[in-house]
């Protein structure tokens, strides 16, 4: 790049040479624009000659050289020099832009882990990540990356994920925290158990994509290959025809003026603008995505983002934290709301159930063993401990039933413990999903984006899902599903559907629904292996708001691409009828192939930038 800037500088000053000296002799001057026009031009015309005996005959070095060594035949040095200096400089920026959005691309690459410090024969050795297998223990200090997907054994320490999520808000990992490879050690030394190999980690995974994405061309770039093989034919045909036809039939014309059009054709006819902007246009609205956690993986399925009518979201870790929290606690009979949760906590405190743990989480202490005896389990219906001396019952209303306790039925939406103590009704604990934090938020972001109908699949209870639509602002439910049925829902709202529907889920379950879907949208922070697979996007950060700002960032591009598509062949078309008319000069001509080009890939460039 530096050597080609160098070129055009000393042509820059030759050619302004030729047009301030003003010498008797002609040659002199024609001498100054040939320097010119070979320092900053050899290459392309050694590219077009090399082109043509490898069969590449019709592409824009030859029409370049055609064009400047055609205007020096019929003596227009200024404009022959003109042509490859100023199309060298539009490729002087057509590189810089090009090579900008591949840095912000090439920035996830710097998340490829160089080696993982294992723990073998009591000490850490450093081996490709790649020979590491599951369950081996791994060292990470402060600095390093983390080489592989895991759970901390030992130790604690503040994360950057920002390579891997787009957040720069570092996160804690304590002992028994899972961490994912591609992120920064900021602070203390962690020991990690080793969870998947590295070809299945997320580090692996996310490179991949990346890599991928490229591959998977939009209906819009397909239409640029196709129509460039067939345009470009096309007007070197007629700018030969313009050249020769009129002199030969027109009584009175020469054939300098009709090449000299033929020429200003040739120039105009280049497809740079279009073939450049708009892949660098996919390309930048890819790079920005994945800046801000969002991988998408194809230009095609960005341009079917852009068209989205229907948001149909997963409820359990899509819109909710996967997570159960006590959400609301009622006493009876003079108990203590602290008391009821110590005596639910503490007859639990043997299960790994997970409203077993949300009810310790709720208690806020750790429950002492030493004082639960008797502890028994009754299938289908809850547990009986005596704690403290206490008979406790904890369960559900089938239990209060069996055992002839009076209660009072509560009647929110979630799972209910009723709590008796020595056969007296103590209280209820509903416990239920939490909601994500920006879940409402979401939905709310989609309405504004026109998105036309949000609908949630579950396989949850019918009072459950309710609640949560309800919470959120969802147009519809369809509750107690299984994978199949979700599918067969699926089908019938993409019948209804008047564009693009996009399904968004996390879980194994979610992957045959994710495929259907027209764009398949995984939760890819936590969310499955299967599901990540099947999907065409994957929000790292797990936030259903990136859904609106996926969308958001392809309609931007597709914009910008629409953009380039009218503003360059506008451009093109008004100056080709006016070179052919002879209404227009060399300089015209120059403009509207390199500063078209120059501009559109200036506006391309636009697609890298996503606000966050």
């Amino acid at each position: 790049m530096k050597t080609k800037i160098i070129r055009i500088i000393i042509s820059a000053v030759l050619f302004a040479a030729g047009l301030i000296i003003k010498p008797e002799a002609e040659w002199i001057t024609l001498v100054i624009f040939i320097a010119s026009f070979g320092v900053v031009g050899y290459d392309v015309v050694f590219e077009a000659v090399a082109n043509l005996f490898k069969g590449h005959i019709l592409d824009e070095n030859l029409l370049m050289s055609i064009a400047a060594t055609g205007a020096f035949f019929i003596k227009s040095y200024p404009e022959a020099a003109a042509v490859m200096l100023l199309y060298q400089i539009g490729e002087v920026f057509q590189s810089y832009a090009v090579g900008r959005s591949r840095r912000s691309i090439s920035k996830l690459m710097d998340i490829r882990p160089d080696f993982a410090a294992v723990l073998r024969e009591g000490s850490p050795k450093r081996v490709p990540p790649e020979q590491v297998e599951c369950g081996e223990i791994i060292e990470v200090s402060p600095g390093e990356r983390v080489p592989l997907d895991g759970i901390v054994t030992e130790g604690s320490s503040f994360l950057d994920t920002a390579a891997l999520t787009g957040e720069s808000v570092p996160r804690r990992a304590d002992a028994g925290d899972e961490v994912l490879s591609g992120s920064v050690n900021l602070s203390g030394v962690i020991y990690i158990k080793v969870q998947k190999e590295y070809a299945e980690s997320t580090v692996a995974r996310i490179l991949e994509l990346v890599e991928n994405a490229a591959d998977k061309k939009s209906r819009s770039e397909k239409f640029i290959t196709r129509f460039s093989a067939v345009y470009t034919p096309v007007v070197v045909g007629l700018a030969a025809a313009l050249a020769v036809i009129p002199p030969l039939f027109i009584p009175g014309q020469v054939f300098s003026e009709w090449i000299y059009r033929a020429l200003s054709f040739l120039v105009v006819s280049c497809p740079c603008a279009l073939v450049i902007s708009v892949p660098l246009s996919f390309f930048g609205g890819i790079g920005g995505a994945s800046r801000a956690g969002i991988l998408i993986k194809g230009s095609g399925f960005l341009e079917a983002l852009s068209k989205t009518d229907t948001v149909v979201f997963d409820k359990t870790g899509t819109l909710t934290k996967g997570v159960f929290e006590v959400q609301s606690v009622r006493v009876c009979g003079g108990m203590d709301r602290d008391e009821l949760l110590r005596l639910a906590a503490h007859a639990e405190c043997f299960s790994s159930h997970p409203i077993a743990s949300s009810l310790k989480r709720a208690y806020g202490k750790e429950p002492d063993k030493s004082i639960v005896k008797d502890v028994q389990e009754t299938a289908g219906k809850g547990i009986g401990a005596r704690v403290d001396g206490k008979a406790v019952l904890a369960g559900n209303a089938k239990l209060m039933e069996s055992m002839g306790i009076d209660y009072v039925k509560e009647n929110a939406a979630g799972t209910v413990i009723y709590v008796a103590a020595d056969r007296v009704f103590s209280g209820s604990i509903v416990i239920s999903d939490s909601v994500k934090e920006d879940a409402a938020e979401a939905v709310s972001q989609l309405r504004a984006e026109h998105v036309r109908k949000t609908v949630m699949l579950t396989g949850d209870s019918a009072g459950a899902a309710q609640a949560v639509c309800s919470e959120l602002g969802i147009d519809e439910v369809h509750a107690e599903l299984l994978p199949g049925g979700k599918v067969d829902v699926l089908e019938k709202l993409m019948e209804q559907s008047r564009g693009t529907l996009a399904y968004a889920g996390d879980g194994i379950n979610d992957a045959p629904v994710l495929a259907r879907a027209d764009i398949g949208i995984a939760m890819g922070g936590m969310g499955s292996d299967a599901a990540i697979e099947a999907a065409d996007v994957v929000i790292m950060t797990d936030e259903p708001s990136k859904i609106a700002q996926a969308i958001r960032i392809s309609r931007r591009t597709l914009m910008i691409v629409k953009q380039n598509i009218v503003f360059a062949l506008g451009v093109k078309a008004v100056v080709l009828i006016f070179s052919a008319l002879g209404a227009s000069t060399m300089w015209e001509a120059i403009f509207a192939d390199v500063g078209v080009s120059m501009l559109a890939v200036l506006n391309a460039l636009r697609a890298l930038r996503v606000k966050k």
